[in-house]
C-alpha cells in the first residue's frame, strides 16, 4: 500500500481471522491503540521515547482482527489526542482527500484520511470531544462515536477517561455498520426510534449554507420517523455546555498525564501546549461545580431523547478550516465546534455523522445523537439513508 495522504505512522499487516463477518476488509488503527510488539507513539516523539513497546494488543483492535478485518498499519493522531484539527507540529497534517486545501480534522486525523482516501475500509479512531465526529464531517464520510463504556478501552492511551470512547470511520453506511458487529453492535436487530428531534438552536450556530444543506438532509431523514419535532437542546446556553465540557475534560487530562509531563517535560506544538497549560491550572473549586452542571446537562439531553427519540443537528459549524489557517483561527473554530459536539460527550451518548453537502468546496455533515446504548439504532438509520 502506498500512503498517498500521510495517514500512517507505521505500515505493516496483521491478517484478520478467516471466516469472520469482516473478512476481506482492512483497517488502520489510531496510534493511541496498543499493538503487541510495536510502539504506541500517541502523536508525540517524547511519548514514544519515554514509553516501552506494547506488550498486548488493545481489545478494541483485537475485536476487529477476530471479526476478520486485517490491520494494515497505525495512523497519525494529534499530539496526545488533545486537538480537533488534525494538525501535528511533529508529523505534519494528513491530507483531506475531499478538500485537499483544508485540514482533515483530528485527533483521529490519520484514520479519517486513510478511510476517506480509500486506503482502508475502516478507520479506527477515538472520540473524547469530537475526534471522530468532526473529522468525518470535514472529510465527507461516515463516522461513529459509541456510547461511553460500550467498548473496552484497555491498552489505549487515556485522554479524559469519563469522556473517552471508541469510534470508527467508513465511506459508506453498510461498512460502518459491519464494523459494529466486531463489538456486538448489530444494526439488523435494533429497535427503531420513532421521534426525530430537530435541534433548532444548534442549527442557529452554523453558517447559512451549512444550515441549508443540513435542513435538506433532515427532510430526507424525516421519512424514517413517526414524528418530527423542533426542540431547543441547550435552552439557549451552549456556552455553559462548552465551558462545562472544557473544565471537566481538562481536569481529567491533567490527572491522566501530569506525572508524565512533569517528569518528561515534552515539547508540545502550538495549541496543544496551551491546552495542557490550562489543564494544569484547573482547581477542584472549578471542577466540582462543572461536574454538577454536567449531570444537569446530561439529564436534560436524556429527558429530551426519552426511550424512542434521536436528536439531529449539524456536526460542525461549517466546512473544515484551510490548511494554512493560523492557530488563533483554528482555536476559534474549535471553540465554536465544541458548542455542537459537547452534548454527546457530557452525556456519554452515541453520535453518528453522515455527509450532508458541500460548502465552499468542503464537506459538511449532519449528526444523529441517540440514547445510551442506541448505537445499533443509529447505524440502522444511516443505512436506511439515502445520503
Amino acid at each position: 500500500m502506498k500512503d498517498t495522504v500521510n495517514a500512517f505512522v507505521d505500515i505493516f499487516t496483521i491478517p484478520g481471522k478467516e471466516g469472520g463477518p469482516l473478512s476481506g476488509l482492512t483497517f488502520g488503527a489510531k496510534d493511541i491503540y496498543d499493538i503487541q510488539g510495536r510502539m504506541t507513539g500517541c502523536g508525540s516523539p517524547d511519548w514514544a521515547a519515554s514509553h516501552p513497546i506494547a506488550e498486548r494488543t488493545a481489545p478494541a483492535v483485537q475485536a476487529l482482527l477476530d471479526a476478520g478485518a486485517s490491520l494494515v498499519g497505525k495512523t497519525h493522531t494529534d499530539e496526545i489526542a488533545y486537538s480537533l484539527m488534525g494538525v501535528n507540529a511533529h508529523y505534519g497534517t494528513p491530507i483531506n482527500s475531499a478538500a485537499p486545501n483544508r485540514v482533515p480534522g483530528g485527533s483521529s486525523s490519520g484514520s479519517v484520511a486513510a478511510a476517506a482516501a480509500g486506503l482502508v475500509d475502516i478507520g479506527l479512531g477515538s472520540d473524547t470531544g469530537g475526534s471522530v465526529r468532526m473529522p468525518a464531517s470535514f472529510c465527507g464520510i461516515y463516522g461513529m462515536r459509541t456510547t461511553h463504556g460500550r467498548i473496552d478501552l484497555s491498552n489505549v492511551m487515556p485522554l479524559a477517561p469519563s469522556f473517552d470512547t471508541c469510534g470508527w470511520f467508513a465511506r459508506d453506511p453498510e461498512t460502518l455498520a459491519k464494523a459494529g458487529l466486531a463489538y456486538g453492535i448489530d444494526s439488523t436487530t435494533a429497535a427503531r426510534p420513532k421521534r426525530l428531534l430537530v435541534a433548532e438552536d444548534a442549527l442557529g450556530l452554523v453558517d447559512a449554507e451549512t444550515a441549508a444543506w443540513v435542513r435538506t438532509a433532515i427532510k430526507t431523514l424525516s421519512a424514517q420517523f413517526e414524528s418530527v419535532d423542533p426542540v431547543s437542546i441547550a435552552d439557549g446556553d451552549f456556552l455553559a455546555w462548552r465551558t462545562t465540557f472544557m473544565v471537566c475534560q481538562a481536569a481529567e487530562v491533567w490527572q491522566a498525564h501530569n506525572e508524565w509531563i512533569l517528569a518528561t517535560k515534552p515539547s508540545f506544538g502550538p495549541g496543544v501546549k496551551q491546552r495542557f497549560d490550562i489543564a494544569a491550572s484547573i482547581t477542584e473549586e472549578q471542577h466540582a461545580p462543572a461536574r454538577a452542571k454536567r449531570l444537569e446537562i446530561s439529564k436534560r439531553i436524556l429527558d429530551l431523547i426519552g426511550d424512542d427519540g434521536v436528536i439531529v443537528l449539524p456536526t460542525s459549524p461549517g466546512p473544515a478550516p484551510l490548511r494554512d489557517a493560523d492557530e488563533a483561527s483554528l482555536n476559534d473554530f474549535r471553540m465554536a465546534a465544541l458548542d455542537l459536539l459537547s452534548g454527546a460527550g457530557l452525556a456519554g451518548l452515541p453520535q453518528l455523522n453522515m455527509p450532508a453537502g458541500i460548502v465552499d468546496g468542503g464537506p459538511v455533515g449532519l449528526s444523529i445523537v441517540g440514547g445510551r446504548n442506541a448505537d445499533a439504532a443509529l447505524l440502522a438509520i444511516a443505512q436506511a439513508g439515502p445520503f
